[in-house]
């Protein structure tokens, strides 16, 4: 995707420093060891969550440039509405993944997008982590009921749709039969951990906003798809929290 003559658009260079900072980030972790069990990597995780995150600073990495000040403020707004999505680890042969899903094409601000499976705090959920656990049953077909959650990692703001996002973190002994439920997944897109940590797939581009406006975006390249936005920064964070326990 390019911005055509005479358009605006926001340069490049506001991102060199994040995308190169991010790309370094991922050699790192191409010494440490991902090809793990995928108990060691529940592990590892569960100690992590119960640390110190790196928190907004490894979101950033991965944010649309420039950045929005509502996604760096001291609080979001009081009417903010509460979403949960799931992070789902699961082994496949001797590899460990987890899904994303594209959402079909609707009115509305994540049309088409790649996402985690999840959705809004409905009335009458316990809790987000009850949340996160039933949209991802309804959208990809997994038993909530095996899945094991493990903690979570840094609340996420989105300022366009106005979302406070809680990324859960669960786990699979088994590879899952997915389902997709046809009106809100277009496609599921089981995403091996280890190709998540290679430097080549963070790219970027502008992203259109209408009347010539762009973001200039970094991105994840996964199956073909443009991964930006709250889940690029969501699995920014997963990447720094796996660094930090790496090694």
């Amino acid at each position: 995707m390019r911005a055509g003559k005479g358009r605006n658009y926001i340069p490049a260079f506001f991102l060199l420093f994040a995308v190169e900072k991010f790309v370094l980030d991922a050699l790192l972790l191409l010494k440490c060891e991902l090809y793990m069990p995928l108990e060691k990597l529940r592990a590892q995780l569960q100690l992590a969550l119960q640390g110190m995150l790196p928190c907004k600073e490894a979101q950033l990495r991965m944010a649309p440039q420039p950045i929005d000040p509502r996604r760096i403020a001291a609080k979001v707004p009081e009417d903010h509405r509460k979403s949960g999505v799931l992070l789902l680890f699961y082994p496949d042969a001797s590899t460990i993944f987890f899904p994303l899903i594209k959402r079909p094409q609707y009115p509305g601000a994540h049309s088409g997008q790649v996402s985690l499976p999840g959705g809004k705090v409905e009335e009458g959920d316990p809790d987000v982590v009850f949340t996160a656990l039933r949209e991802a049953e309804e959208e990809i077909g997994i038993d909530a009921g095996k899945v094991e959650v493990i903690g979570s990692l840094t609340e996420l703001y989105i300022p366009v749709s106005n979302f406070l996002v809680t990324p859960i973190v669960g786990f699979l002994d088994h590879r899952p039969t997915f389902v997709p439920e046809q009106r809100e997944v277009a496609r599921i897109i089981p995403t091996a951990l280890n190709y998540l940590i290679q430097p080549e797939i963070v790219k970027q581009t502008p992203i259109s906003l209408g009347g010539g406006q762009y973001l200039e975006t970094p991105y994840f390249d996964i199956a073909g798809e443009i991964v930006w936005g709250a889940t690029a920064m969501i699995l920014s964070e997963l990447i720094q929290v796996l660094k930090q326990k790496g090694g």
